[in-house]
């Protein structure tokens, strides 16, 4: 049996976004300086992070699949990241 492509089984997740409060927070300093940027940009399978034309790093946390692999590739300190408040994240049907 084939499955279908990644970005359609994730397509099912259902995602609540805490508007008030985000689960990932940067310090654009120490994350330039210690190339955290550059890694999590890279490695984030849903995307998050991007870069801005100033050179900062864009945080879309509502797409988070709270999968943690930013948090393992930074350095110690420059990004801060946790579970989101109950009842608020990624809620997985399939994939």
């Amino acid at each position: 049996m084939k499955l279908p492509p990644i970005e359609a089984r994730l397509a099912g997740n259902r995602f609540v976004l805490d508007e008030e409060e985000s689960h990932i927070e940067i310090d654009q300093e120490l994350a330039r300086s210690t190339g955290t940027a550059e890694r999590i940009i890279a490695c984030c399978p849903a995307g998050v992070y991007s870069r801005r034309p100033d050179g900062e790093v864009a945080v879309e946390y509502a797409a988070c699949l709270e999968c943690g692999t930013c948090l393992a590739v930074s350095s110690p300190g420059a990004l801060r990241w946790r579970y989101p408040r109950g009842g608020f994240g990624v809620q997985y049907r399939e994939g």
